[in-house]
């Protein structure tokens, strides 16, 4: 059983104190393979008799499609699209999340809080007021951050989708070109992204190497948080 704890007050109403469960958070930058490390340790988990969902930005019911259509538009104030951010996790946590943890599913969750507090602190936001929104988040069971930097992210998001608007900071950033701004923007959340972690213990795993040794490593420091489970 995992004791529940959050960051804050909290979801209002939630009266459990423990859950069967497991909450386990990847975080890491853009192009870093949180998705493909996810869906590796999925099928590890499912194939050692573990129940597992997992979860993401942007996947909620109630603000997903919204904040797409906001990204889209460029229509929305950094405060908002935070606000909107914080509307989809909020959702994702109490729709999603915590049922599977009640459920004692195993929880993986591609980003948390963390990356919604570092973008909106590297886009002038109110650390104070950005921190006291996130307090209904819940206190994970373990958060591995896939550490990199931007000389070993560049050639990774070059050969995959490219360089993202909003990844790269062109929102804000004012650089005419998407290699300058990306470089200034991932440097500049790396930076907030080493003091989170220090901050919230963050179990930092070398991104760098290839994609079967992060995940032997990572899948290592599951089985720690795991191994108490119900399979």
């Amino acid at each position: 059983m995992t004791k529940v704890q959050f960051y804050g007050s909290g979801l209002p109403g939630l009266k459990q104190d423990e859950f069967p469960g497991k909450l386990i958070v990847l975080e890491g930058p853009d192009g870093v393979g949180r998705s493909t490390q996810i869906a590796l340790l999925r099928e590890w988990l499912e194939a050692n008799g573990y129940a597992v969902s997992s979860s993401g930005l942007r996947r909620s019911l109630l603000a997903g499609k919204g904040i797409d259509e906001a990204k889209r538009g460029h229509t929305l104030g950094d405060l908002t699209m935070t606000l909107f951010y914080a509307v989809d996790f909020a959702d994702r946590l109490e729709r999603d999340i915590i049922p599977a943890l009640r459920a004692g599913f195993v929880v993986l969750t591609d980003r948390y809080m963390y990356s919604l507090i570092a973008r909106a602190l590297v886009r002038g936001v109110n650390e104070t007021w950005v921190r006291r929104l996130m307090g209904f988040a819940l206190v994970p069971d373990a958060i591995f951050y896939l550490r990199t930097d931007v000389e070993h992210l560049i050639p990774r998001v070059l050969t995959s989708r490219g360089f993202d608007f909003w990844e790269s900071g062109m929102d804000f950033l004012g650089y005419s070109d998407y290699y300058t701004s990306f470089t200034v923007y991932q440097n500049k959340m790396l930076q907030i992204f080493d003091k989170l972690g220090q901050e919230f213990s963050f179990r930092n795993i070398d991104a760098t190497r290839s994609i079967g040794e992060v995940f032997a490593e990572l899948r290592d420091g599951v089985n720690e948080i795991v191994s108490t489970l119900k399979r």
